[in-house]
């Protein structure tokens, strides 16, 4: 295997270390006169970026004359946005090349290389992707971005939210058109796909002004949101009047003509599961892989990994199951007696689904008091935990988050799927909370979107292994700071670090060996507690995401090897907390890059 990912047991009996005083190295020298040149060629850059995208804008907090649009989706507009972005990287290569830059620049420059680098490598399998599925499809993702994203502070936002609806219908019909393209092409998706994207759509339809009842979910969020502006009621009357129209005229027919064309593309669907079934599948999956890991692990490497992993985990919780009062020979008398237990679960009730979501509040409270022993560096932005919106919690993840707007306009967001409650265990409430919240990805991304200092295609850009990798880190780095002290609590945070061993197993087995779904399904059921829905649900998110969920374990490898190797170099002069800032500090890196800072940091530390 290669180094990287030599990480072993011993790595992580290394444990937490308490923080020790540390002399930081002395300031930099004054940056480079090219440092400010090459800053604001990235400044140019994020703002040709963003000019061609009002979805990054709206992210982003802006509210300007785009506010109103849709990104420009079309195979065109694909091919002269990644033009633009290697006319930039020719720029900064004739220009900065040899230039005297600080060693802040340098690394924009070689993360900037790297960005455009990927996108140029993902973009010759642009034609294999999927504008609709149960992962990332347009169908729900347009209307969660209204809800969650579009905010109204005035009529003109009011209004431009009503553009929008009115945009949605040619929006989902130009997607319709690309899907059928690529479809015909022989890049459908798996047969399976398709009753999940309808079903998203007749979601969407259920509820006012589409039938009668209750207000439908775009609706109900644009009627709550002009309710709280300081207007006329004459005026609010008339904006709701202006949105109930864009969803009869707009909204309405097309996702009524999405659902006959998704009958209709399912036809077109190639046996298998794995995108071995599409043209150029294996060289797809070798691309995806390299773009999630940011590494050069081959497929059969990701197998062995998880094999061993999901071993090394598996005598874990066989020699947790005393602690947790279960008496258990072997693996699947532990299993069925978790999955069992009426305790391991919350009712499926909204008095269920609230205490559920009042146990992650309380986690998160409880970690974030204890944070400043392992952080120095903490973010600004609050976070809050929602449930999934009702319209799209039966095909969307059981868990992810939404980092905060830079303004502070919008709170980092942890989202919880509590659609079906047996795939939310209540033993699992701790790790899931803190791989999504504190200390994962809203401390990690809410700090990159407040630095100072680096370019933000730097703050808000992304690599799959360091920000999965980090949340996957945190799981861990909860219990060396006292958490878990509940032995099922414990048994949860091993059961999730086993499902991600197991999407190596998995992933590599579906796009690289030729598994079907029942097959990984059955992996699934053979070696973890969870049900088969909870199941079925994560087989079906690594079919259509080739690669992703490769990333978290493969990262967090990396992270707990680098963290030994700089205790041992440095002895009582490590530091937690030193440690950390140098992970977070630097915004989303590649793991090589990632090393790279560990080493200097460690090296740069001694007398």
């Amino acid at each position: 295997m290669p180094r990287i990912f030599l990480a072993t047991v011993s790595l992580l009996a290394l444990g937490f270390a308490a923080p020790v005083a540390f002399a930081q190295p002395a300031a930099a020298v004054a940056p480079a006169p090219a440092d400010a040149a090459l800053a604001a060629l990235f400044a140019r850059y994020d703002k040709a970026t963003l000019d061609r995208s009002p979805a990054a804008k709206a992210f982003r907090g802006i509210k300007d004359a785009d506010y109103a649009r849709w990104d420009d989706v079309s195979d065109a507009a694909a091919a002269a946005n990644l033009a633009e972005d290697e006319r930039f990287l020719a720029e900064m290569r004739r220009d900065f090349a040899e230039a005297p830059l600080s060693e802040t620049s340098r690394i924009s420059y070689r993360l900037f290389e790297k960005m455009v680098e990927r996108r140029a490598a993902a973009a010759k399998y642009r034609q294999l992707g999927l504008p609709f599925d149960q992962m990332n499809g347009a169908q729900t993702g347009l209307p969660a971005f209204l809800i969650n994203i579009h905010r109204i502070d005035s009529v003109a936002d009011a209004e431009a939210y009503v553009a929008r609806l009115q945009g949605l219908g040619p929006q989902i019909d130009a997607l319709i058109a690309i899907a059928d393209q690529r479809a015909k092409a022989g890049a459908a998706a798996p047969e399976w796909v398709y009753p999940h994207v309808i079903n998203d759509a007749r979601s969407l339809l259920k509820g006012a002004p589409f039938e009668a009842g209750a207000d439908s979910s775009l609706l109900a969020d644009f009627k709550s949101k002009v309710g709280k502006l300081a207007i006329a009621d004459s005026e609010k009357a008339r904006l709701v009047l202006a949105a109930d129209a864009a969803l009869k005229e707009s909204v309405g027919p097309a996702y009524r003509r999405l659902i006959p064309a998704m009958q209709a593309q399912q036809k077109l669907a190639r046996p298998g599961d794995g995108v071995g079934r599409l043209p150029d599948g294996a060289s797809y999956y070798a691309e995806r892989l390299q773009f999630h890991t940011t590494t050069a692990i081959t497929p059969d490497e990701v197998h062995a990994l998880g094999l061993a992993e999901v071993a090394r985990i598996q005598a874990e919780m066989l020699a947790l199951a005393p602690k947790m009062g279960i008496k258990a020979k072997d693996l699947t008398g532990l299993f069925a007696a978790v999955r069992d237990n009426p305790m391991s679960f919350y009712p499926d009730s909204d008095e269920g689904r609230a205490a559920y979501l009042a146990h992650a509040q309380a986690s998160l409270d409880a970690m974030s008091a204890k944070l400043p022993s392992a952080f120095t560096t903490l973010p600004k932005a609050p976070l809050v935990v929602k449930r999934v919106e009702a319209f799209r919690e039966k095909s969307a993840g059981k868990a992810f988050y939404q980092r905060p707007a830079p303004d502070g306009s919008r709170p980092g967001t942890y989202y919880a799927n509590l659609y079906n409650m047996r795939e939310m265990p209540r033993y699992e409430v701790d790790a899931l909370a803190f791989h999504e919240g504190l200390p994962g990805h809203h401390l990690q991304l809410a700090i990159a979107t407040e630095l100072k200092g680096i370019p933000d295609f730097r703050k808000f850009g992304g690599f799959t292994a360091y920000s999965e990798g980090w949340g996957l880190y945190t799981e861990l780095l909860a219990k060396e700071m006292g958490f878990y002290t509940d032995p099922w609590q414990d048994f949860g945070r091993l059961k999730m670090d086993l499902w991600r061993a197991i999407r190596l197993v998995v992933d590599s087995g579906m796009h690289h060996k030729g598994w079907s779904r029942e097959q990984a399904i059955q992996y699934h059921l053979d070696n973890t507690p969870s049900d088969r829905e909870e199941i079925v649900r994560a087989v079906e998110r690594y079919a259509v995401y080739p690669g992703q969920a490769t990333a978290y374990t493969i990262g967090k490898l990396e992270i707990l090897k680098l963290r030994a190797e700089a205790r041992l170099a440095m002895g009582d002069r490590f530091d937690i907390r030193g440690f950390h800032d140098v992970i977070l500090k630097s915004g989303a890196v590649p793991l090589d890059v990632l090393a790279e800072n560990v080493r200097a940091w460690s090296e740069g530390a001694k007398p």
